[in-house]
């Protein structure tokens, strides 16, 4: 039983001021949380207890595939980082460090490399495959800017498997099976999400997939259909609906002070969509291209760089040495050498409004095929709401999300570049197959909070609340309303419920409050009034109801709910929608 008269739970009655977001300020104020550097935070008590409970229903569904729990080091040599290409690659967000002998390590924010080199020398046939392990650690990030408490830190809680396997039909096999796993993991901490297509990034692999929790607060943009497609907006298809100029000869037009798409579409009256934005860039062998995309939409530099390997834009030093104009960029009379690489929605429009590679001149009317030639077609742009969905053709809408978990399919990258080989059937090395799966339980639990919350405090779903339970005694160290109250709260956790008994001596106020603030589910309230007629008052965080009952029935309830939480599908995260109906 938790007692609040001796718990390190210290609230807070005003918001932080560098607390932006609703998980960050409330999981400060309800003594959950406390920042001990920028983007690196203590659990306290109740928050760890959540923290717990999370890791548990993980754990929980990992051990229900047949993985394997493992802990392996936070500490990560650089050799092996060295050996799978990522030390350089990784960029500053890589924590590194160099111990007295100068050894190069950096402390991990995963650990592909590491699993890799651990199964190598030991995991040798394909008898022994697949085989998924998994741990529940520390990872760090060396934000530039951590900000939004649990959400961007430097230092956080993640789950983190590996899987091996033969082939790709196994790997899909485990991949399946840890997103069904995921998907449960999300209804277990009662989170409103999505499964949305990913871009890989630093991980790598090219079959990914994001499990999103929906939240205004969430820095991910989402497009979704009712047909049931989703996307990252990073790597969602772009179908956009670029509209035609009427004008169908080669005219150069003066466009004086006109810079941006905004300024040339209002200058000419025509909506952004019958405009193409031209943007510069280079690729790893400084090679320049110059891409053109519809003018409403904006380039999305991830595409970019699988139609340009190591893609960068060029800056504006760069532009003007190479004989390009800064708003006024446009596929004729492009300086030689230059490739033209155009998004393929453009390929339908028969004339194009374009810079004239000219400052202070546009053209109108330029047309594919003769007036330039377009070297290469591609998705470029950053999808958003009202461009076509790419199964079913419908708009698309728009959403925010919290990344929560993301499950990826590495292939051979790691087991190719690091030597991990097994023996087939007919006694062939051959490098394993690998998947890999994070949950975020730290970004987890600020998500829960972000979806669940009023403008009193956190509403915990059961699952995953410090306590299922507060006993509230109105008076404390009396004969009557602390003896009856420390009387319900036993018979509570006799029945299986986590109970906490907010004994402080404590205006009424100020523990309605806190309990609220906290976010207990099942509030119990017991006062001199109620006694006198044999009852008590129950409150139910989630909906704010309040009812009184009879002591006596009191007992028969609890196991009425009690029996109802244990009949439900584990986890169940709503115990106490109806027990007392």
């Amino acid at each position: 039983m938790l007692r609040m008269k001796n718990l390190y739970a210290p609230t807070l009655k005003e918001d932080p001021a560098d607390a932006d977001i609703a998980s960050h300020k409330l999981l400060l104020r309800a003594g959950m949380l406390r920042k001990t550097a920028s983007g690196v935070y203590t659990f306290l008590p109740l928050g760890y207890r959540v923290l717990k409970k999370i890791e548990n229903i993980v754990r929980e569904e990992m051990d229900a595939t047949g993985a394997y729990e493992i802990l392996m080091p936070a500490l990560q040599p650089s050799e092996l980082w060295l050996e799978s290409g990522r030390w350089d690659d990784y960029g500053p967000e890589l924590m590194r460090l160099n111990d007295r002998h100068d050894r190069g390590f950096c402390l991990g924010p995963t650990h592909e490399e590491l699993i890799t080199a651990l199964v190598r020398d030991e995991l040798r046939s394909y008898k022994q495959l697949p085989l998924t392990l998994y741990q529940i650690q520390v990872k760090f990030r060396d934000e530039i800017r951590p900000r939004f408490g649990l959400l961007r830190s430097r230092e956080f809680i993640m789950k983190d498997a590996y899987s091996f396997h033969d082939g790709q039909e196994s790997l899909q096999e485990t991949y399946d099976q840890m997103s069904d796993a995921y998907a449960r993991i999300c209804e277990r901490c009662a989170l409103d999400w999505r499964a949305v297509e990913a871009d890989s990034g630093q991980i790598g692999g090219k079959v990914t997939t994001e499990f999103m929790a929906l939240a205004d607060s969430g820095e991910a943009e989402l497009v979704y259909c009712d047909c049931g497609y989703s996307a990252n907006t990073e790597a969602g298809e772009c179908i956009p609906h670029p509209t035609t100029y009427e004008e169908t000869e080669l005219k150069k037009i003066e466009t004086p002070d006109v810079h941006t798409i905004e300024e040339l579409a209002e200058f000419l009256s025509i909506p952004e969509s019958s405009t193409v934005k031209a943007l510069s860039g280079k690729d790893a062998d400084g090679n320049v291209s110059v891409l053109f995309i519809p003018g409403d939409h904006e380039l999305n530099e991830i595409k970019a760089c699988r139609v340009m390997e190591g893609f960068q834009l060029l800056t504006d030093e760069e532009m003007t040495s190479l004989g390009l104009h800064k708003g006024s960029m446009g596929p004729v009379n492009l300086p030689d050498g230059m490739r033209i690489i155009a998004d393929s929605s453009l390929k339908g429009i028969p004339q194009w409004v374009v810079g004239a590679n000219e400052d202070g001149f546009h053209f109108v009317g330029a047309a594919p095929g003769r007036d330039f030639q377009v070297d290469a077609w591609a998705d470029l742009c950053v999808v958003k709401p009202q461009d076509a969905c790419p199964e079913c053709g419908c708009s698309l809408k728009g959403a925010r999300g919290i990344e929560v978990s993301q499950v990826f399919q590495l292939g051979t990258k790691y087991s190719e570049s690091m030597g991990a080989t097994f023996l087939d059937k007919d006694g062939k090395e051959r490098p394993f197959y690998m998947g890999c799966y994070g949950v975020g339980v730290s970004r987890t639990l600020a998500a829960i909070v972000e979806q669940h919350n009023d403008e009193n405090g956190i509403k915990w779903p059961l699952a995953v609340a410090p306590a299922h339970v507060c006993v509230i005694p109105l008076q404390v160290g009396d004969d009557l309303v602390q003896p009856k109250a420390e009387e319900i709260a036993d018979a509570c956790a006799q029945l299986g419920f986590e109970v906490a008994i907010d004994d402080r001596d404590e205006r009424a106020g100020v523990k309605f409050a806190d309990a609220d603030l906290i976010g207990w589910p099942l509030q119990i309230i017991v006062g001199k009034r109620g006694l006198a007629e044999g009852k008590v008052e129950v409150k139910r965080r989630l909906t704010g109801e309040r009812s009184e009952f009879m002591i006596d029935a009191l007992p028969e309830l609890l196991a009425f709910a009690n029996r109802k939480m244990r009949n439900m599908n584990k986890g169940g995260v709503t115990i106490f929608s109806g027990m007392f109906s």
